[in-house]
């Protein structure tokens, strides 16, 4: 309910600018395989979400590159690297990218349980009584499961119309000194959101045709979504928390459905948009 509210209210917002948009081409999609490096991300009982991330992204982006004539696949990262987060929408950015898909592992907080191990006696009062000794034990296991998807929310869209503002002033698109200017680039950044939107829910509805759990579409104020000049998701594959997820998205079969269902939603966002 949360979402279509959110989609109703951009369609009247950005409306003059929606109806000039209708029909733009989609040729170029930034993939970003999340954290790298010395940042590993979530870990689960066996792997760490750096290498699920990407290995799932140089499918995505194969499966693209081959399924997708005329369409570029850029990467922020093929390897064991750590871009920082400026340096992955600075990519999307220099670019000129169309979409900024970015490619996450969820995980849950630890829960601890505390066990009765023993007693001591200790002196209190001028007596000695019986004090219980208690151990805490951390559990990171889920039984929690699915996919969900993000985009930026909408008290951070003042930096994504800065983005939109230095791209299109040092293109010499827009002269920053024009009072429409500034009108135009909001404009811009209500018609980014709405898209964002409709690009989550067309890889939500795969994910769910595949049978995997579907925990919606969520808004975060994400600094890779943020500086980011153009429509742009986060994508939690699953919980590397639960060992089932876990297996599945470290298995061959796991993580070519997954790649398949992130460029269905592409797909289907690319044929919407292009009409």
């Amino acid at each position: 309910m949360r979402t279509k509210l959110l989609i109703l209210f951009l369609l009247i917002a950005g409306a003059p600018y929606l109806l000039m948009a209708k029909g733009k081409t989609i040729t170029k999609v930034v993939i970003d395989a999340g954290h790298g490096g010395s940042d590993i991300g979530a870990q689960g009982a066996f792997s760490k979400e750096k290498d699920i991330t990407l290995a799932v992204s140089l499918k995505v982006g194969k499966i693209i590159a081959d399924s997708m004539k005329g369409m570029q696949v850029i990467f922020t990262r093929t390897t064991d690297t750590y871009p920082t987060l400026v340096d992955r929408h600075k990519v999307a950015n220099q670019a000129n990218a169309d979409l900024f898909i970015a490619i996450h592992v969820n995980s849950t907080p630890f829960t601890y349980t505390k066990i009765l191990k023993g007693y001591k006696m200790v002196k209190r009062h001028h007596k000695t009584v019986k004090q219980p000794i208690y151990t805490s034990i951390r559990h990171h296991e889920t039984k929690r499961s699915g996919v969900e998807t993000y985009v930026l929310a909408l008290h951070r869209n003042y930096q994504k119309e800065e983005a939109i503002s230095e791209m299109t002033t040092e293109t010499g698109l827009m002269d920053v000194n024009d009072p429409q200017t500034a009108i135009i680039i909001a404009q811009y950044s209500q018609a980014f959101q709405l898209k964002s939107l409709s690009l989550s829910s067309k890889i939500q509805e795969q994910f769910a045709a595949e049978g995997r759990p579907d925990l919606g579409v969520k808004q975060l104020p994400l600094e890779v979504l943020a500086g980011s000049a153009m429509p742009g998701v986060l994508v939690e594959i699953g919980f590397i928390t639960n060992v089932e997820e876990e297996t599945y998205l470290n298995s061959e079969k796991g993580q070519e459905d997954v790649a398949m269902a992130i460029y269905k939603g592409i797909r289907a966002y690319k044929a919407d948009a292009e009409k």
